[in-house]
């Protein structure tokens, strides 16, 4: 398949620290491919340069050919490049579909013509991407009174606002049930196989990494250490020495 994103020689040092160095790789359309690595290894740190929300030392990022770095996080939303977060990004007093169509207000360049109403403009394409994250029956909701794996749906649906060919997922399951962690990233699978989207995600949960990636690589202290299929990573011993523990 086709490669969308292409790492090579990405640097970061925050003064004699060393946070992201010399780092490359690549992600494939339609492929899923996990950053794992213990706490400080470089994962955010990678992810907002990739994103634009940090400057990168040296190094090249391209998004189908594209350089990315140096771009702001807007432009690179507009490059098509979604983004889920930890802590999740939506606004609580606007109903599920308002927070969708806010996205899609951005993607179209609308938001100045954005008064006090969103009104029927864009709520088809809302709701058809509420359709494919399964909240289309919670479109009149608020956000605010959502449980928090469907704030995750929402979420994601919002992410796919941009129709991206690259999708970040920091940290997409955090904070939900071990059952839903899985569910969620089954389902953003899907839809990233279906419309053959690039995804890059870091996880803790092992059990959905090995689950649902395609591929993994593993950062620590700035350094790619080892990188290949789940079963290759996980029978890696300096991965099971420096992350995943002798048992796991």
């Amino acid at each position: 398949m086709s490669v969308v994103l292409q790492v090579d020689g990405l640097h970061k040092a925050f003064g004699g620290v060393q946070a992201v160095e010399d780092v490359s790789f690549a992600v494939s359309a339609g492929e899923l491919l996990a950053l794992i690595g213990p706490n400080g290894a470089g994962k955010s740190t990678c992810f907002n340069m990739l994103n634009g929300q940090l400057a990168a030392d040296s190094g090249v990022v391209r998004l189908e050919g594209r350089d990315v770095l140096g771009q702001s996080p807007r432009a690179i939303w507009r490059m098509g490049v979604g983004r889920t977060f930890q802590i999740t990004a939506t606004f609580s007093s606007l109903s599920v579909r308002e927070n969708v169509q806010m996205a899609l207000y951005s993607h179209a360049g609308k938001l100045r013509s954005l008064l006090s109403r969103f009104g029927a403009e864009l709520r088809t394409e809302a709701d058809a991407l509420l359709g494919q994250v399964g909240m289309l029956d919670q479109a009149g909701r608020p956000c605010g009174v959502l449980a928090y794996g469907d704030l995750k749906r929402v979420e994601l649906a919002m992410a796919l606002a941009n129709q991206p060919r690259l999708l970040l997922m920091d940290e997409p399951t955090a904070g939900m049930a071990p059952r839903e962690r899985v569910a969620l990233m089954a389902l953003a699978a899907g839809l990233a196989r279906a419309q053959k989207i690039a995804v890059l995600f870091t996880e803790h949960d092992m059990d959905v990494v090995f689950s649902q990636a395609d591929r993994i690589i593993v950062l620590d202290r700035g350094q790619l250490i080892a990188g290949g299929t789940p079963q290759e990573v996980r029978a890696n011993p300096d991965v099971r020495a420096v992350y995943l523990g002798g048992t796991h």
